[in-house]
């Protein structure tokens, strides 16, 4: 009786003589089912995080182990920042925004050949997650462009410095010493592409 779980003997005994005791059984819950969100999904919030200060401080004296970015590539976190660029695209120009999802991916593919092309070791999810990361010193200088709007001068200056940040970051995780002669080939690729970026959200 006490392997029944208190049920009634005779309730089970009948069920069982008629190949009803199926009925009886009860499935054991599955570990797996009560996975989080975040984790069925592959995202990992601490290494998205860790990737965004990689980007924004690319400089290797503060200590960054910068090439996390290139090596282990995920999705979800340049998909973000394109998209957040593409939000703050928004203001006054609705219609950029699938132009800037359609560079990212087209863009990327252009360098990922072209990277090939000159005998680079480098997957197209590695440039793409890498270029999009380095969308981030546009979206930084984006607010202070529209402060400094009226001072031409200063607004290019705060334009060319986010273009070359972005460029930085990005050619110095993908132009590795396996290019030796011909780094300037990929870098300047890669300069153009940030600086059509740029273009798409000042509308110039």
């Amino acid at each position: 009786m006490g392997s029944d779980g208190g049920k009634d003997p005779y309730a089970t005994t009948f069920l069982r003589q008629r190949g009803y005791g199926w009925l009886l059984e009860v499935e054991e819950d599955d570990g797996e089912e009560s996975k989080p969100l975040l984790e069925e999904l592959d995202i990992d919030l601490k290494d998205i995080y860790y990737k965004i200060r990689c980007v924004l401080m690319p400089m290797p004296s503060l200590g960054y182990n910068r090439q996390v970015v290139r090596d282990n590539p995920d999705f979800w976190g340049p998909l973000a920042v394109v998209l957040l660029f593409s939000m703050i695209s928004i203001y006054g120009q609705f219609r950029v925004v699938s132009w800037i999802i359609t560079i990212w991916i087209f863009g990327a593919l252009t360098v990922f050949l072209l990277a090939r092309v000159l005998g680079g070791e480098v997957s197209y999810g590695q440039v793409l997650g890498v270029i999009g990361y380095s969308l981030l010193p546009l979206i930084v200088i984006a607010p202070l462009l529209l402060v400094i709007r009226s001072f031409e001068v200063v607004s290019t200056l705060f334009k060319l410095f986010g273009v070359f940040w972005a460029a930085y970051s990005a050619a110095s995780l993908l132009v590795g010493d396996e290019f030796k002669t011909k780094k300037p080939l990929l870098i300047y690729p890669i300069f153009l592409l940030y600086i059509y970026f740029l273009s798409l959200y000042t509308g110039v």
